[in-house]
Formats: structure tokens, C-alpha cells, sequence
């Protein structure tokens, strides 16, 4: 996990990496969201940028490390900014 004390915000990378551990940790397989047209390409650009506009990235990331990544958590932190993003890709496709 990045140290976001030193490098501010973090890079696009460090918010993609958090990004699909948030989605990790509820449960979702983001690769195969977007594999099946649940996620388009530019979903996953505006989620990794509304992530990098976040002032939490480093509660963030105490967060993810307390979640063990096997979708165990019940919900995002309230503060997300993904929130509702993830919250539709946990509902079931109807597929």
C-alpha cells in the first residue's frame, strides 16, 4: 500500500490498486465486471479518478487492510467515493 504521508494523493496506479481492493473486499471480481459488460472502460477510469479526488485515501487503506480481501466486508466505508458504483455491481445481473 502506498504511504500517502510522502507522496500526497498517490498516483492514478495507487487509486487503481485501491479501487479493485475495495471491489475485492466486497465480494466483486472487477476484471470480470468489465469482462462482462457489467463495467465498461471508462467506468473504471472515473471510478479510479473519483477515487484519486478522495481525502481518505489513507483511512482508505487502513480500512482495506483490516477487510482480509475475500469479500468479507458488509458495505464501503461511508465516505467512498465509488460507493454507489460498487454497490450496483454487487446487485445481481439478472443474468
Amino acid at each position: 500500500m502506498a504511504d500517502f504521508s510522502t507522496h500526497g494523493k498517490g498516483t492514478l496506479r495507487t487509486h487503481a490498486a485501491l479501487f479493485d481492493e475495495m471491489g475485492r473486499a466486497l465480494g466483486l471480481d472487477l476484471q470480470e465486471a468489465a469482462i462482462a459488460g457489467r463495467l465498461n472502460f471508462d467506468e473504471i477510469g472515473e471510478a479510479v479518478l473519483r477515487c484519486r479526488r478522495c481525502a481518505h485515501p489513507g483511512k482508505c487503506a487502513v480500512w482495506l487492510q483490516s477487510h482480509d480481501g475475500q469479500g468479507t466486508a458488509g458495505d464501503t466505508p461511508d465516505y467512498c467515493r465509488n460507493r454507489d458504483l460498487l454497490g450496483y455491481l454487487r446487485e445481481p445481473s439478472g443474468c
